[in-house]
């Protein structure tokens, strides 16, 4: 399989390996994400021990991970009694001969022995700082790998000499996968997200109402199941984590909405969404000009586009799709799509922003997010405060041209937005799918910028 992408992540681990001393590198984000292929890549061409832990008993665990050992060093198994002396041996395997050692999955062997972090900080500080060799714990579980490896109070705080919190890409990152036109490629991510998985999965040879019926809609496709065993990994009971992420999906985003649609109470439902925030499932926020921790405006949404496809389409119509996926598709899914595409559309705008931001080609902002009060919405304000400077912007998805209405509408929507002094300085944006009205540019002053799918291509490109 291709692999794509990651040059900054391979270049911080190849830095690290070819540094002088040990390295104890941390690799970390959510399933699918790419953490195994990224570190396989890098090892590659190198020495390496590479053990994958599973969910078994721990003495399976170090048995398993002792004849990883050697195998890797042409060596016989050795008799061992306990982790300490597993990583006993490793330690004299490496005082010889230097490796890479991956540990993948690494919250499986913590799950089975507690005190896994506390052998592992012991192997750190009284054998691998004598040796050139780089140890890296690899986990998808965020919350363990950030607890128990990470956390202030594991033994293992401190030692890490590196660490990479993995993500999915980022649109334009996706770009090197998907192979459609700018319009094709937004719809198509606007189903698959940033996760390689998902993104390699596709066929962007076919159109994307095939692909989402061959690898989604099927119940025999591997995306059919897919949230379901992500929550089964992560979750003991996850029916009322699928009743949230469903709801939040159809358009329940505050606490109140998401309880009215679940049934599930205001004091449960607070460990729920947190639990899912961890999972990195759920994302919450607030209006940019509004104070993370303190405003109760919160909005939750769904933080992956597959997943956020997957509960607005497939789960609410699963009976339906183990009888006629085609007619689900072409009933439900086509005629709503544009709704779908046009959320994704403002976070593609948004990466944008900060993409012409990084460039210099936009005024510096340093807060960049979404606005809203009572009914009134602004798809992206941008605050530069030590300048009072304020960016607001709309990003229209739709089939016709863009015209003066909407103009007069931001306009207007502005003076509703309360931030900075009265004598602030304003500048304005409008991203449209289809266009402009005829001299509509030519109607605007410098504050105001317009950008069309060309332009939003030529930001977004990777060449």
């Amino acid at each position: 399989m291709t692999f794509y992408d990651r040059d900054d992540e391979l270049e911080s681990l190849r830095t690290a390996f070819e540094s002088p001393g040990h390295e104890f590198y941390v690799v970390y984000g959510r399933r699918r994400v790419g953490k195994t292929a990224l570190l396989k890549e890098f090892c590659a061409d190198r020495p390496h021990l590479y053990y994958l832990a599973a969910q078994e008993a721990a003495y399976r665990q170090r048995e398993k991970f002792v004849e990883q050992v050697a195998d890797s060093f042409d060596d016989r198994v050795p008799r061992t009694d306990g982790w300490d002396d597993a990583f006993d041996y490793l330690g004299d395997r490496l005082a010889v001969e230097d490796r890479i050692v991956v540990v993948d999955e690494f919250p499986y062997l913590v799950a089975e022995n507690d005190s896994l972090p506390s052998y592992v900080q012991a192997f750190v500080d009284e054998r691998l700082q004598e040796t050139d060799s780089m140890l890296v714990l690899c986990g998808s579980s965020v919350s363990t790998m950030e607890s128990e490896v990470l956390g202030h109070e594991s033994p293992l705080y401190g030692r890490r000499t590196g660490q990479i919190d993995l993500k999915p890409f980022s649109f334009r990152e996706a770009r090197a996968v998907i192979s459609d036109d700018i319009a094709d490629a937004i719809r198509s991510y606007s189903v698959t997200g940033g996760t390689p998985m998902y993104l390699t999965l596709f066929d962007y040879g076919r159109s994307l109402a095939e692909n989402i019926q061959t690898h989604i809609l099927s119940p025999t496709a591997v995306l059919y199941n897919e949230p379901e065993f992500l929550l089964r990994t992560e979750l003991r009971n996850p029916a009322r984590y699928l009743s949230i992420l469903e709801a939040v999906a159809l358009g329940h985003t505050t606490p109140n909405e998401i309880s009215g649609a679940t049934g599930i109470d205001s004091g449960p439902l607070s460990k729920y969404l947190q639990t899912l925030r961890n999972l990195r499932l759920l994302d919450r926020s607030v209006p940019v000009t509004a104070s993370g921790q303190k405003s109760k405006r919160s909005r939750y949404h769904v933080a992956d586009e597959f997943l956020r496809f997957w509960f607005r389409y497939v789960e609410p119509n699963r009976s339906s799709i183990e009888e006629a996926p085609s007619l689900v598709f072409d009933g439900t899914i086509e005629p709503d799509l544009p709704m779908h595409v046009a959320t994704t559309f403002e976070d593609v705008c948004e990466e944008a922003v900060w993409e012409l931001i990084r460039r210099g080609d936009l005024a510096s902002y340093s807060d960049v997010g979404r606005w809203w009060y009572g009914e009134e919405e602004i798809d992206i304000v941008g605050l530069a405060p030590a300048a009072d400077r304020i960016l607001l912007a709309e990003c229209k998805w739709t089939g016709d041209p863009v015209g003066r209405g909407l103009v007069a509408d931001l306009r207007a929507k502005a003076d509703s937005v309360r931030w900075g002094p009265r004598d602030r300085s304003e500048r304005f944006a409008i991203f449209s799918k289809s266009g402009f009205d005829d001299g509509l540019g030519d109607d605007l002053d410098d504050n105001w910028s317009l950008f069309d799918l060309d332009d939003l291509n030529r930001i977004l490109s990777n060449t």
